[in-house]
C-alpha cells in the first residue's frame, strides 16, 4: 500500500503550483512588468489562488478526514473534489479553453459539497453546518464565474467559501467555551447576516456588498472575543505561535468588514484592499497558524516548531498594511511593493515549512 505521503503529496503539488502561478499572475496585476508566462494568466489569479489552491488545499484535508478509521475509512470517491479541482487549476494556468477549467472547478466544488453532506450526517452540529454552507457558496460563485459572471461579482461568494469554512472550524474548537446560548446565536446571527447580503447582492450587489460587510465584521469581532486564542496567547511555543496568528487574523476581518461595508467592491483600489485584507490579512494567517497541525494528517510527517515561523507572519502582516496605504493613498508604488513582500511572506512561509518538515522514517497510522 502506498504510504500518506505518496498519496497526497501529488494533489498537493498541484495545489501549490497554482499558488505559485496564481502569485506571479498577482504581481503582474498589481503592476510589476514580468512576463506573463501565458497571455491569460494575470485574469487567471483570484481563481486559482482561491480555488486551485486553498479549494484543493480544504477538499484534500477533508478527504484524509474522512478516510481516517475513526471515520470509517475507504471512502476513496470523496478525494474526487481535491482531484478534480487541482486538475481545474492546471488547466487555468496551462492556458486551456476557458470551459476546461472552469467546469472542473465546479464540478470539484460539487464533489466538495456531496463530501460536507456526508460529514453533516456523520455528525450534525453547527459547526459542520455552516462548513457545509461554505462548500455551497463555493460551488454557487463557481457556477456564477462558469456562466460568465465578472470575477468582482462571483469573488463575494468565493471568500465567503473560505471565511465559513474557517469559522465553522473555531467553531466547532470553541463550542467547549460556550457556556451561554446567546454566544451561539450571536455567532448563527452573524453568519446569517453574511449569507443575506451575498442573497441580497443577486438583486443589488452594491447592497448586498454592504449588508455581507456588516455580516464580516460581526463574524469577525465573535470570534475574536470566542476563540480560545485569547487564553493561549500566554503559552508558548506551537500554541502561542497559532493564537498570534488568529488573533491578527480576526481584527482584519473585521477591518475588511469595515471596507465592505463603506467601499466600493467592483474595482480599483477599494477592491483591491477589501479583498486582501480578508484573503491575506485573515485567510492566510488562519493557513500560516494552522499548517503545523493540518500537514501532519495531510502528509503522515510532523512539523517541528520553530521561532524562525514568526518572520513570516510579522512579514505577511507589515506588508498587507503597506498594501492598504498604497491602496489608500493613493500611491501605486507602495502598493506593488506590499504586493511583493505579501508574496515574499508567503514563500519565507512554504521555505520555513519546508525546513520543518520532516519525513518520519516510521509512519503515521494509515
Amino acid at each position: 500500500m502506498a504510504s500518506r505521503f505518496a498519496k497526497h503529496a501529488p494533489l498537493l503539488a498541484l495545489g501549490v503550483l497554482a499558488l505559485l502561478a496564481g502569485m506571479w499572475a498577482g504581481l503582474i496585476r498589481i503592476g510589476w512588468d514580468w512576463p506573463p508566462l501565458q497571455l491569460r494568466l494575470p485574469s487567471a489569479h483570484g481563481p486559482l489562488m482561491i480555488s486551485g489552491f486553498l479549494g484543493t488545499l480544504i477538499s484534500l484535508e477533508r478527504a484524509v478526514a474522512l478516510a481516517a478509521p475513526a471515520n470509517g475509512g475507504r471512502r476513496r470517491w470523496t478525494y474526487t473534489a481535491p482531484l478534480v479541482t487541482a486538475l481545474g487549476g492546471t488547466a487555468l494556468l496551462l492556458g486551456l479553453p476557458d470551459p476546461i477549467g472552469r467546469g472542473l472547478i465546479t464540478l470539484g466544488s460539487l464533489a466538495l459539497v456531496a463530501v460536507l453532506g456526508l460529514i453533516i450526517r456523520l455528525r450534525t452540529t453547527w459547526d459542520t453546518v455552516v462548513m457545509g454552507l461554505g462548500a455551497a457558496l463555493w460551488l454557487i460563485g463557481n457556477a456564477l464565474w462558469w456562466s460568465g459572471q465578472p470575477t468582482y461579482q462571483v469573488t463575494p461568494w468565493w471568500i465567503g467559501f473560505l471565511v465559513l469554512t474557517i469559522a465553522g472550524e473555531r467553531l466547532e474548537l470553541a463550542r467547549v467555551l460556550l457556556l451561554r446560548r446567546n454566544a451561539q446565536l450571536m455567532f448563527l446571527g452573524s453568519v446569517g447576516v453574511f449569507l443575506a447580503g451575498l442573497l441580497a447582492s443577486v438583486v443589488s450587489f452594491n447592497l448586498g456588498v454592504r449588508i455581507g460587510g456588516v455580516g464580516l465584521a460581526a463574524l469577525g469581532l465573535w470570534l475574536f472575543q470566542h476563540d480560545s486564542a485569547r487564553r493561549t496567547i500566554r503559552h508558548s511555543g506551537l500554541t502561542r505561535f497559532i493564537a498570534a496568528c488568529l488573533l491578527p487574523g480576526y481584527l482584519w476581518l473585521i477591518f475588511a468588514g469595515g471596507i465592505w461595508i463603506a467601499g466600493n467592491f467592483s474595482g480599483g483600489q477599494t477592491y483591491d484592499a477589501a479583498v486582501h485584507s480578508v484573503l491575506l490579512g485573515f485567510v492566510f494567517s488562519m493557513i500560516f497558524g494552522h499548517a503545523p497541525s493540518i500537514l501532519p494528517a495531510v502528509l503522515n510527517a510532523p512539523v517541528t516548531f520553530r521561532p524562525i515561523y514568526y518572520a513570516h507572519l510579522a512579514l505577511l502582516h507589515a506588508s498587507l498594511a503597506l498594501r492598504l496605504i498604497g491602496d489608500f493613498a493613493p500611491e501605486p508604488s507602495l502598493r506593488a511593493l506590499g504586493g511583493l513582500l505579501n508574496v515574499a511572506a508567503i514563500l519565507l512561509f512554504m521555505g520555513n515549512t519546508l525546513r520543518a518538515l520532516r519525513v518520519s522514517a516510521v509512519p503515521l497510522a494509515q
